[in-house]
This record gives structure tokens, sequence and C-alpha cells, in this order.
């Protein structure tokens, strides 16, 4: 059997109950009820402070941001969202252009944006013709390829006069100064419809054509260009 020991306060009580005459069994239920209300108390202080305590000790131990580490800044490029970049069926391309003189800043812009456009459209039709003189029997590849990367260029320039403008965001420097941000779009639909008619009225290049295998290849390689650019 285990001894019960009593709490000095307790025990103190006790001994005084006793030399008076007081009924012990109320008073040990005055001191239970006591105690009870002592410790109840104790616990709805505690634990409160103790989640206090853990939650500032989990915040103090969150890895600082870069910012924090070496003072840079985070920039949000405009136009960086997936609506912005090229997919499958459209170029697109987006660039600035900064000018004490607003309409020069937008010119700037424009022409650096076309200029994007220009070479993305240049690039792909060139994987394109790459891709399919290698796939198909033609007579002179250095030749067709020659070919097909001029009529090329006669295409880029007949597309990049009817791009399409689909956002704009202007921006006043502190020195007064704009700079002038623009996103413009073209049809993949609409380039190939250009490249295949150039290619199908020249009478040595019609002789080695495969439509159906060409675009084919196009749409390929379009699906590679969305895919580079995170769509």
């Amino acid at each position: 059997m285990k001894k019960i020991t009593q709490a000095p306060f307790a025990s103190k009580v006790l001994k005084q109950v006793n030399n008076r005459g007081i009924p012990i069994f109320g008073i040990l239920r005055e001191l239970t009820h006591t105690e009870h209300i002592i410790m109840k108390t104790t616990r709805l202080f505690i634990l409160p402070v103790a989640a206090l305590l853990m939650v500032t000790s989990c915040k103090s131990k969150k890895t600082p941001t870069v910012a924090q580490q070496t003072g840079a800044q985070e920039i949000t490029v405009p136009f960086s969202s997936k609506e912005y970049r090229s997919d499958e069926n459209t170029f697109r391309a987006k660039q600035s252009g900064k000018s004490p003189d607003l309409a020069t800043a937008k010119k700037i812009a424009f022409q650096n944006a076309r200029a994007e456009m220009a070479a993305n459209i240049q690039a792909t039709i060139k994987r394109v013709t790459d891709q399919y003189t290698n796939q198909r029997t033609v007579g002179n590849a250095q030749e067709f390829e020659n070919k097909f990367e001029e009529l090329a260029r006669e295409v880029v320039n007949m597309q990049l006069s009817n791009v399409k403008e689909i956002g704009e965001k202007i921006f006043r420097e502190p020195d007064n100064s704009y700079t002038y941000w623009i996103a413009i779009e073209a049809s993949k639909k609409e380039v190939f419809e250009k490249m295949d008619a150039k290619i199908s009225a020249d009478a040595k290049l019609k002789l080695d054509y495969d439509k159906m295998k060409f675009q084919q290849i196009f749409d390929e390689e379009m699906k590679k260009l969305a895919a580079e650019q995170g769509n």
C-alpha cells in the first residue's frame, strides 16, 4: 500500500482544525475544491502562453527571403504572364522603348517587338525547313533550303505589317522620360498560309513540296516553341 502524504499547506490547516475542533471533512472538501480551481486557472493561463511561445519560435526560425539576405528587390517585367507568350497557334513578342518623347518611346518599343517576332518566325521556319529536307528526298537540298529561307524572309516582312497589338503599358520615369511596353501577336495559320502560297507559286520548289508533310512539321515545331516558353 502506498503511503499518502499531505501537502504542507493542507497539513498545517488540518493541525489547526484538530486543535480548534473544526469539522475535518468539510474543510477537506473546501481545500480540495480550492486546489482544483487553482490548478484549472493555472492551466488556462499556461496553455495560451505556451502556444504563443511556440508560434513566436516558429516565426523566428523561418528562412530569410532573398531580399532580406542580399537586399535585392524583385522586379516584375510587364506582359510576363501566359497569355503574352507564344503558344502552338500564335507567335507573340513583347519589348520596351524609352525616350523623353512618348511617341518616340512607343515607336522604339514597336520596332523592338517586331524584330523579336521576326527572329522567332524565321527561326521556326528554319527548323521546319531543316526537318523537311532531312525527312524527304529533295533534288538539291542546299538550294532548296536557301530558297526556303529567302521566302521565309518575304513572309515575315509581309506578316509583320499585319501584327496585332495585344497590350501596352506606359511608365513615367523619375527623369520625366517615358518607358513604353508593348505586346504583339501573329497567327501561325496566317504565317503558314503565306509560306504555302509562296512555295506553291515557285515551279521549282513545287516539285519537291509536300504541303501536308510541311504543315505537320510546322505544327510540331510550334508545339516545341510553346513548351520552351512555358505554355
